[in-house]
């Protein structure tokens, strides 16, 4: 098989893996991506960027899904989406100005942080 089209199997994989975490856990695709997406070959500043791209149409479709049985609590998804809005756009920023080596520093402290969150306090 050619190497372009493993690379294609590949991020499909990948696709599945983030689409089904970030439906069950309510978040964390993005997480899962980036690394997933590194192993493919991707830079760490370019599988962040795509990372919040491709969690976006999963969010949408699990957002009506769950809006459909009723789960959401509005009074609090709009303040946060607002907050969340303003927090991607200064991250944004700032991805194109890190280093790569600090923005991956910094993204593994992240995950063992949440994980020893879920791990200790959940």
């Amino acid at each position: 098989m050619e190497k372009s089209k493993k690379k294609i199997y590949k991020l499909i994989a990948c696709g599945c893996a983030v689409g089904t975490a970030n439906s069950v856990f309510g978040g964390g695709g993005g997480m899962l991506a980036v690394p997933l997406l590194e192993k493919t070959g991707i830079s760490s500043q370019t599988a962040h960027a795509t990372a919040i791209l491709v969690i976006l149409p999963v969010s949408l479709l699990t957002f009506i899904l769950y809006a459909v049985r009723g789960i959401y609590d509005f009074s609090v998804l709009i303040p946060t989406a607002l907050g969340v809005t303003v927090g991607g756009f200064l991250g944004a920023k700032l991805l194109g100005k890190l280093p790569r080596k600090t923005v991956g520093i910094v993204f593994g402290i992240l995950q063992i942080v949440a994980g020893a969150w879920l791990f200790f306090f959940r």
